[in-house]
């Protein structure tokens, strides 16, 4: 079974930065566009930032300026710098691999700022 592990969640006052983590199998990261969603409890998972194997980006609205999404082919990893945070930033981040016309996901970790 295919899985990303992610890392880097935690607790941070508004204003703070967090980096977030995700490392991914080789056979999955070398070819996948890779992704960051969030998830609050009772909504739906929202996709905050995407990045092809190339290396194009895309953010949501809600993070463009604040959040950064950058892949290391080398390490297998792709990174979410997230800076400015704001409360409403509070949730647990997934990462996300899309191979062979499937979703890879991680188990995720919690961000949680702080007022």
């Amino acid at each position: 079974q295919v899985q990303l592990v992610e890392s880097g969640g935690g607790l941070v006052q508004a204003g703070g930065s967090l980096r977030l983590s995700c490392v991914a199998p080789e056979n999955i990261f070398r070819f996948s566009p890779m992704a960051w969603y969030r998830q609050v409890p009772g909504k739906q998972r929202d996709l905050l930032a995407s990045i092809t194997k190339l290396g194009t980006t895309t953010y949501a609205d809600s993070v463009k300026g604040r959040f950064t999404i950058s892949r290391d082919n080398a390490k297998k990893t792709v990174n979410l710098q997230m800076n400015s945070l704001k409360p409403e930033d509070t949730a647990a981040y997934y990462c996300n691999a899309k191979s062979g016309g499937d979703d890879y996901w991680g188990r995720g970790t919690q961000v949680t700022v702080s007022s």
